[in-house]
């Protein structure tokens, strides 16, 4: 097997991925799937840092279109992507990938708190980290939450797996 391109990367993937077949909710099978594909990456030692939107739960700008107040919908769509990284979680550690959670929003009975240098460490440490919750801040979307994660981290390339153009 050759040497991976990339030692360092965050990788970005829509909440969308994980929906059933009516385009929402989680679909356990989807889910387990997405997890056997990160799985030969993870066996080939690079380090893992992977953010999950909530296009399949909850979008707060669509809630605050239909007259929703802009901050709570964006709250409501952090606590979505919580859930999903969550799922991913479970079934990444499944497949045999040892994993850390750390959320942006204070949930410390499911995830560890997002603080920078132990997000680092774990990731020395060959654990996938999951980070959740967006930035923690309304108006920036999970697209804006992966560049800044990615920086943070050092790492090599921020990989983009959704459906919408751009950060």
């Amino acid at each position: 097997m050759s040497e991976p391109a990339f030692s360092r990367i965050l990788l970005k993937l829509s909440g969308e991925v994980l929906a059933n077949k009516h385009g929402f909710g989680i679909d356990p099978e989807k889910v387990h799937y997405l997890a056997q594909q990160v799985k030969p990456v993870y066996d080939a030692n690079v380090k893992i840092g992977l953010i999950i939107g909530a296009g399949n739960i909850f979008r707060g700008l669509e809630a605050s279109a239909g007259g929703m107040d802009r901050v709570t919908g964006d709250y409501l769509g952090m606590l979505a992507t919580i859930m999903n990284a969550i799922a991913l979680q479970d079934a990444l550690e499944k497949v045999g990938c040892e994993t850390r959670a750390l959320s942006a929003i204070n949930v410390t009975q499911i995830a560890e708190p997002y603080i920078r240098r132990r997000a680092i460490r774990h990731m020395e440490k060959g654990r996938i980290v999951i980070i959740a919750g967006g930035t923690g801040n309304p108006f920036f979307t999970t697209d804006s939450a992966a560049a800044l994660r990615a920086n943070e981290l050092g790492s090599e390339i921020l990989l983009k797996g959704t459906k919408v153009d751009g950060v």
